[in-house]
């Protein structure tokens, strides 16, 4: 295997279709390509919801869209599009057997993946180049370690999610449409929901939460998340319990979701992909994490001192595993969030 030669611009094809996190997580691998080289053209190959997340980005030249609902006529479609294509560089981001697929489709001289070790369901076979085997860290820092392989600056981390200034009339629009947002009662967002039961809290406690936002911090809460069943039922709980009934988003659009997290004086999320775009738009978020590490997937370098970790026991020095822990939400308190609230207010609030 040829070593690498330092990255100085080209057509660069990035493999990661699915689950918004892990796209807000490769903005900066592409941000900070486009930093160092200019001439960088970025085609990304996405499914249709995290796509609607970085269309128009600005160092976002090109979105390849993967049907993953189509099944193989999904390979079927893709394929032509990137025969039409050439890479000087793929980086291979996602390591499951589907974007191992779409990586063996792509053309180019050089595919970069992960380590073997790494590497799931074979997709190092697929691969030129594998970046070298690394001890466990955040999801955030793997990425920089495609980056450190080609000779590319990570520093300073750029997500540049927006809103951007095409974006400022949706963001009014969307704030008018919700009551009580006022600079006198500024907006708490609540992420209720996410694609995994066992991240989730209990809906009283989410309903003591907002009425005690209201009552002892004068904010406005506000409801976020998809219209999974699940949620929709949280949501119905919340709003029945909670003397204050909070305002409701679940379901908009996923630039909706930027501008609306960016408004907010507030977060408090599951771990799940609004936590990591409201630490990419430097909103302050408690962050909720109990099944999952939070050192690997909890926020990245900002605002632990607001974090509420139920993954660990307490005093449990913990290692940076992907392992995961059953049953560990309901040990988080109303009292418990509040205390971070109070944290909040103290060196964040503004």
């Amino acid at each position: 295997m040829k070593p690498l030669a330092p990255w100085t611009g080209g057509r660069v094809g990035i493999v990661m279709m699915s689950a918004v996190g892990d796209t807000v997580h490769v903005l900066p691998v592409i941000t900070a390509l486009k930093r160092h080289a200019p001439a960088t053209r970025v085609t990304w190959i996405l499914e249709p919801g995290p796509a609607s997340l970085v269309r128009g980005h600005p160092a976002v030249d090109e979105i390849l869209p993967f049907e993953k609902a189509r099944g193989w006529r999904a390979y079927t479609a893709l394929r032509p599009e990137l025969r039409r294509r050439r890479f000087d560089l793929v980086l291979a981001l996602q390591v499951y057997a589907k974007a191992g697929l779409v990586t063996a489709l792509t053309r180019a001289p050089v595919k970069l993946g992960f380590d073997r070790a790494r590497a799931r369901d074979l997709n190092w076979l697929v691969t030129t180049h594998r970046i070298p085997a690394h001890a466990p860290q955040h999801v955030q820092d793997q990425y920089a370690e495609f980056l450190a392989a080609l000779g590319v600056p990570w520093e300073p981390v750029c997500w540049d999610l927006g809103p951007w200034p095409s974006e400022r009339e949706r963001q009014r629009a969307l704030l008018a449409r919700l009551p009580g947002a006022t600079p006198h009662q500024p907006l708490a967002t609540l992420v209720i929901g996410t694609s995994d039961p066992d991240k989730e809290w209990l809906p009283e406690r989410w309903a003591a939460l907002a009425d005690a936002l209201v009552e002892r911090h004068g904010l406005q809460p506000v409801l976020a998340g998809g219209r999974t069943p699940r949620e929709l039922e949280t949501e119905r709980r919340i709003l029945a319990l909670a003397r204050h009934p909070p305002a409701s988003t679940l379901g908009i659009p996923l630039r909706d979701l930027v501008c609306l997290l960016d408004a907010s004086a507030l977060v408090v999320s599951l771990d799940t992909a609004p936590l990591h775009m409201a630490v990419a738009l430097e909103r302050p978020v408690i962050a909720l994490c109990g099944a999952w590490n939070p050192k690997r997937t909890g926020p990245y370098r900002r605002y632990h001192d607001l974090l509420v970790d139920a993954y660990g026991d307490p005093g449990e020095d913990y290692p940076i595993t992907r392992a995961r822990r059953t049953g560990r939400m309901p040990r988080i308190t109303v009292e418990e969030v509040l205390a971070r609230v109070g944290i909040w207010k103290e060196r964040y609030a503004r």
